[in-house]
């Protein structure tokens, strides 16, 4: 055989599976939803939290309500908030939390923590110290680095872990958003951030997801002005910022304060816009039937005894998945 046939064989061979990874992930079928969350400003409330549901809206507590995942187990101030969930193009999945104990101030963060499972029950992690990563750069200054989320890339087939970074040095004067690459095994970050978009303001808690066209949206807290609330950018390049679209108005269908938008398809069909009304103590969902052009209020979360979530995120799940986790974290415990 020769040379050139070997490498077209190889290369077919890895295109091949990537598409059948990408294929079998779209065969899934479906049937519940997980929602990670953490449940307040205690250390004993910076836990991680899992929730299922049938309907994309109204959520059980797994593990009697009790943290799955304790935060003095992984995180090296013994406390996390903001978890992110997403499913790998692998099937595995992939988690990252702000590693902070609120109660020592809101400019005490200083890292992240990376979480990966095979099942959704048992997770490896690894911490991402900024001060002794980036050592020598304005990044050791850090103060804060704010509910990271993470998208797989597959303009460089990586996945994007992305976060607000502010410094206490006057180099990063505003809560400004920005990005790194994980490496292959997800234990730590390459390189050092760049800035992924730069609103002129203060801007956190960013959530990014694909629609089946292909299209981005982004949406994101403002810090600055005299409003306060979720705005959305759309775009198709995750790396042209000066091509993306800056939607009008805000999403949250509410006047009350506003953080942690999160986005899923629902399983039926439209898109979920879910956020924490956390001056007022619960979570409100609202729906999209157009493609996340608009929202309408669909409920507020029940936040009484063991369910009182905040800032979280969800993902669709199968019955397999849904029928592991109940055994794994069960719901009366």
């Amino acid at each position: 055989m020769s040379k050139k046939i070997i490498l077209f064989s190889i290369a077919l061979a890895v295109t091949f599976g990537v598409a059948t990874q990408v294929e079998a992930k779209k065969r899934l079928k479906m049937t519940n939803y997980l929602f990670a969350y953490f449940i307040g400003n205690a250390p004993q409330e910076e836990q991680i939290h899992f929730a299922v549901s049938n309907d994309g809206f109204n959520y059980t507590p797994l593990n009697g309500g009790n943290p799955v995942i304790g935060s003095d187990s992984i995180a090296l101030t013994k406390a996390v908030r903001d978890p992110h969930i997403l499913r790998g193009e692998d099937g595995s999945y992939f988690m990252v939390v702000t590693d902070m104990r609120s109660s020592l101030g809101w400019s005490s963060n200083r890292g992240i923590v990376l979480l990966h499972s095979k099942d959704l029950v048992h997770w490896t992690h690894r911490t991402v110290h900024f001060p002794e990563k980036y050592k020598g750069t304005h990044f050791a200054h850090v103060t804060r680095v704010w509910a990271p989320q993470t998208i797989y890339d597959k303009s460089v087939g990586k996945y994007m872990v992305y976060f607000s970074l502010l410094t206490d040095d006057g180099s990063i004067p505003y809560d400004r958003v920005y990005y790194c690459y994980a490496n292959a095994d997800f234990t730590d970050l390459e390189g050092e951030p760049q800035v992924l978009f730069d609103y002129k303001q203060p801007a956190i808690d960013t959530d990014i997801v694909q629609d089946e066209q292909g299209l981005f949206h982004l949406f994101f807290k403002t810090e600055g002005g005299s409003h306060k609330g979720i705005r959305q950018y759309t775009f198709t390049n995750l790396h042209k910022p000066d091509t993306w679209t800056l939607h009008p108005g805000y999403c949250e269908v509410t006047k009350n304060a506003v953080e942690g938008a999160g986005v899923f398809p629902l399983i039926q069909g439209g898109w979920c816009l879910m956020y924490d009304c956390y001056m007022n103590g619960h979570y409100q969902f609202a729906k999209s039937t157009d493609n996340l052009k608009t929202f309408t209020f669909v409920q507020d979360t029940q936040t009484k005894g063991k369910f009182t979530p905040r800032h979280g995120t969800t993902i669709q799940i199968t019955g397999k998945e849904y029928k592991r986790l109940l055994k794994a974290f069960p719901i009366g415990k």
